[in-house]
């Protein structure tokens, strides 16, 4: 190695150069780093913290109460291990369009001092790459003045705007380790029969934006007798993988990126890893390009399929949050969902379950819970599926929208919402 470029030390050592006061970015999803955010938290001389980040995986010791009073989580998109600190009054949430994310570190109203960023090994010109998450983690790099990396040679080098040069490490540490695994969950009737209903409406030839989870993974397990998908999306899992080896996705009718699968992310298995892993067919960009609705608008028959946790009879979406408690945050949804709208032949698809648990609360409500988030709009709302159907929301009245998604909830609360909706509407 070339005796100019850094060489590598412990987590303990890399972590060493950060000071008091300072706001810290955290790599997040599968490129979690999580060796040096436990280093960090052996720092007890280090106060006054803040660390700003995506959903992390994995262990969050940050968020452990030895932590507390020294190191603040600040998440951008809230995941499983920082809801309850959240809900405490522990950590903090910024609801944000994740196509934003970028510009608030670029701009500086969120200044970065440093970045903890997890990196595949540098390539014979001594470039590492972002590896599985380029998504905000780009602009980070870009603008934080002190870069901290884990060197893994088990991160997967992606192609894109994913490149961070050995030389620009302030510090790093090496490791063999395996990357943090999402494997899918098994899927249950209710999801498979919302898969059913979306497969319906994509045509051969359509682009697809889906997420993480059962839903998604219910729609792309049957879409194998489509025929020339593409994919454009903010992240993708292994299920997409399927579609690749049968041939069905082939990205070939996309005049935006054209032959590329583009992403922000992935989050999945080995196998999902391994398929990207110097593959010039996937492309890595930042969210505030995959995400861009001036450029989604010009993608044909984008189709979004998003999730939501309740919505109203008026068609307003609450994903985010269950009442005043942060669950999720707004992420891409709207950036695809009004992307989607404005693709010519385009679908601005919610897909989400009739009720919620275990049967006993209908997610169709006359109004939305109290402290609950409107991710997407009434006015942005198009498709909204459950198990009991598909309906298009888009130029229909308050009457008509009611009645609507009535039509597709549950069965056991349609009577007490048609109540409900004459009630509010004054209907007769």
């Amino acid at each position: 190695m070339n005796s100019s470029l850094p060489q590598s030390v412990s987590a303990d050592e890399a972590v060493a150069k950060l000071k008091n006061g300072m706001n810290i970015f955290v790599h997040g999803a599968s490129a979690t780093p999580t060796l040096l955010l436990e280093a960090l938290c052996r720092r007890t001389d280090l106060t006054d913290i803040k660390l700003y980040h995506m959903h992390t995986a994995g262990p969050a010791p940050f968020v452990e109460p030895e932590c507390r009073g020294r190191i603040t989580s600040v998440s951008l998109f809230t995941g499983p291990p920082v809801r309850k600190a959240i809900q405490s009054g522990y950590a903090d949430f910024i609801p944000v369009f994740l196509s934003d994310i970028p510009d608030l570190f670029r701009s500086g109203l969120i200044r970065l001092d440093a970045a903890l960023l997890h990196l595949s090994p540098p390539d014979r010109q001594g470039y590492c790459s972002l590896g599985t998450s380029v998504d905000v983690a780009r602009a980070a790099a870009d603008s934080a003045p002190l870069l901290i990396a884990e060197v893994n040679r088990q991160m997967p080098r992606t192609h894109g705007d994913s490149s961070v040069p050995l030389k620009s490490l302030a510090a790093y540490t090496q490791t063999d380790c395996p990357l943090h695994e999402h494997p899918a969950s098994e899927e249950t009737p209710v999801e498979a029969a919302i898969g059913e209903q979306i497969a319906k409406l994509i045509e051969d030839g359509a682009t697809l934006q889906t997420g993480i989870g059962s839903i998604p993974d219910a729609v792309l397990s049957r879409l194998t007798s489509k025929r020339d998908l593409g994919i454009h999306t903010e992240m993708f899992s292994d299920r997409v993988l399927d579609l690749v080896d049968a041939g069905v996705v082939t990205n070939r009718c996309k005049k935006v990126y054209p032959g590329r699968i583009v992403t922000s992310f992935v989050t999945g298995t080995r196998r999902l890893f391994d398929f990207i892993d110097d593959n010039p067919l996937v492309t890595f960009l930042p969210s505030d390009i995959t995400n861009d609705t001036n450029l989604l608008r010009k993608i044909d028959k984008l189709v979004a399929v998003n999730s939501a946790l309740q919505i109203d009879l008026t068609g307003q979406v609450c994903a985010d949050s269950l009442g005043h408690q942060i669950y999720s945050g707004i992420g891409g949804q709207m950036d695809f969902i009004r992307g989607a709208a404005k693709s010519p032949g385009g679908l601005a698809i919610i897909a989400l379950p009739s009720t919620a648990k275990g049967g006993t609360l209908s997610r169709i409500s006359a109004e939305l819970s109290p402290g609950a988030g409107v991710v997407t709009t009434r006015g942005h709302v198009h498709w909204i599926v459950t198990e009991y159907g598909a309906v298009n929301l888009h130029g229909l009245s308050l009457r008509q929208r009611g009645e609507a998604l009535i039509s597709i909830a549950h069965p056991d609360f349609r009577q007490e919402l048609r109540q409900q909706l004459n009630a509010i509407r004054h209907f007769t």
